[in-house]
């Protein structure tokens, strides 16, 4: 396990640099969604690296986890929905059968052969939204395949599902 710092408050230096990888990862009007001009965040170092690991909300609940060996971002349930409601389907997202919901926010991994729709510019090792046919979010994954391979495909895992939207 990471030894990270407490929680403190996130600096406009350090608000910026979060956003100019968001805006690398997914888009500059999706970073403009993810961090707004008058949000506050707190930010999580590791104790061995110095380097960012965990951003927080405003309620002190994981927001993002900066990974250790690309410096790109992991999503959570919260970043996940925020994206979600900035961009419009299928953007970031695998799109998959309504009857599939429950296995998908039970953990399970996508196969190709349920997914319908998926963003073209989605390439294998990019951090995607799972959702079904209503545009409900079910997971936050990680593709095996880009999101133009998924059409062509009926066998194999399209998404390594991370974490599982719960029901509230």
């Amino acid at each position: 396990m990471i030894n990270l710092t407490q929680a403190k408050p996130a600096s406009y230096a350090e608000i910026r640099k979060l956003k100019t990888i968001a805006s690398y990862q997914f888009s500059s009007p999706i970073a403009d969604c993810l961090f707004p001009p008058n949000e506050k965040f707190f930010i999580q170092y590791s104790i061995t690296t110095n380097k960012i690991r965990n951003i927080l909300d405003h309620n002190l609940r994981l927001f993002l986890v900066l990974r250790a060996q690309d410096y790109l971002f992991s999503l959570t349930e919260i970043s996940g929905q925020i994206i979600k409601k900035c961009s419009d389907k299928p953007k970031f997202r695998f799109v998959v059968l309504n009857d599939i919901s429950q296995f998908i926010k039970e953990g399970r991994n996508v196969f190709c052969k349920f997914v319908l729709e998926s963003d073209e510019s989605i390439r294998a090792g990019d951090e995607v939204l799972v959702v079904n046919e209503d545009d409900e979010l079910l997971a936050i994954g990680r593709a095996r395949v880009s999101g133009e391979e998924v059409k062509h495909y009926k066998r194999g895992i399209a998404v390594i599902v991370k974490r599982e939207v719960k029901d509230e």
